[in-house]
């Protein structure tokens, strides 16, 4: 990936704690290590409120069904995917998290690549 992802310095150290664990594939280990090394971080409270992160409702738009789908991502502890409460850990959260609006990702899924969009991001109480 070429795009630079902004991201708390907690999440980053939970990302790098997650890919030690080998919770993930190779391939979406060796992609999240190529966004880690280029990562910028931040504190909470200079994120930019379009950048996906934890406690984040993100609208994505999958390129390859046109179809169009909403995630809440939370802690890992809170994750309830039946309710549509992802945590930041799950796949989808790990491909799009540090991506701001509008910007278009590829990233190696389960079932293969895909590109998706980044249509909507907003921050939860």
């Amino acid at each position: 990936m070429s795009q630079q992802i902004l991201i708390t310095t907690g999440i980053y150290d939970l990302i790098k704690d997650h890919l030690r664990r080998k919770k993930v594939t190779v391939e979406v280990e060796n992609t999240l290590l190529q966004e880690l090394r280029t990562a910028k971080q931040v504190l909470r409270r200079d994120l930019p409120e379009d950048v996906v992160t934890v406690d984040r409702l993100v609208t994505v738009k999958d390129h390859s069904t046109n179809e169009e789908k909403e995630y809440l991502f939370v802690s890992d502890k809170e994750a309830k995917p039946k309710k549509n409460k992802h945590s930041i850990l799950s796949d989808i959260a790990l491909a799009t998290i540090g991506y701001k609006v509008g910007q278009i990702i590829e990233w190696p899924f389960a079932d293969g690549e895909k590109k998706i969009e980044i249509l909507k991001v907003e921050a939860i109480a």
